[in-house]
């Protein structure tokens, strides 16, 4: 059964609108669901909010930071949820954190938290496939969609398994390492794209190092979407707040319109 991220996603493909997906830490701030909200009311598709671990294996330095303020701040993952279930963002959101905390709760629990915060996604980067078949299944007993992540490295044969279990969209990384801005895109990611657009008929988004909206329009020369993080988020460390978000977002999404 189609979720309402993957329904969503589709749904703007089909319109003809390349996806833009902002990530946003959890409790970053006092005003962070407002900075959700300034990046909808800006052309988000859909947003990633990080719930923040202390261990983020495949973060880069930038949103390791974000995650540490927010801890610092006394945020928790009930505590992010519960805003949450007292926000309507108007688009779907995806959760993005570390499986220790789904380990931990147990996985339906943690599953049904999310769904009853509104939470429409789920992703897990450090859950490999061969052992996510557990926390898949309970995810889609509470209606959250498993979105998974494929590396460029990863071989045909897994890309199309991954592929095919991934539900809402799937997630390409444009190249090896961890999150992090980049001046210039890595040539992996078109061909990235290419590679999943050929095995799936899912909305294909592109993140890791998409830094510029000049950078997202390139990919989306293959790719459905993209996911910007850490860019946005270097924007918020540095004393931004809704406002200057939804500036942030909003030139990427006038970018992907132009074409």
């Amino acid at each position: 059964m189609t979720g309402a991220l993957e329904t969503h996603l589709r749904a703007r493909r089909a319109e003809g609108a390349k996806l833009l997906v902002p990530y946003v830490t959890g409790g970053l701030s006092d005003d962070w669901t407002e900075v959700v909200a300034a990046v909808v009311s800006a052309g988000a598709d859909a947003v990633e909010v990080g719930i923040p671990f202390s261990d983020p294996v495949m973060d880069g330095p930038t949103i390791q930071d974000a995650s540490a303020r927010a801890l610092a701040r006394g945020t928790t993952p009930g505590s992010i949820l519960a805003q949450l279930s007292r926000f309507d963002a108007g688009v779907p959101l995806v959760a993005m954190t570390y499986y220790n905390l789904a380990y931990r709760m147990g996985d339906l629990r943690f599953a049904r938290s999310l769904a009853a915060a509104g939470v429409a996604g789920a992703i897990l980067p450090d859950l490999p496939l061969e052992e996510s078949g557990q926390w898949e299944a309970e995810a889609a007993v509470a209606g959250v969609e498993t979105v998974l992540l494929a590396a460029p490295v990863t071989p045909d044969d897994r890309l199309a398994a991954i592929a095919g279990r991934s539900r809402g969209f799937v997630y390409g990384v444009s190249r090896m390492g961890i999150t992090g801005e980049r001046a210039s895109l890595s040539t992996s990611a078109g061909v990235m794209a290419a590679r999943l657009k050929a095995v799936t008929d899912l909305p294909v988004l592109i993140g890791f190092g998409i830094s510029t909206a000049a950078q997202a329009v390139e990919v989306c020369a293959e790719a459905d979407g993209v996911v910007v993080a850490s860019a946005l988020l270097r924007a918020l460390l540095d004393g931004g707040g809704p406002e200057e978000a939804a500036e942030f977002v909003g030139g990427f999404r006038a970018a992907l319109d132009a074409g």
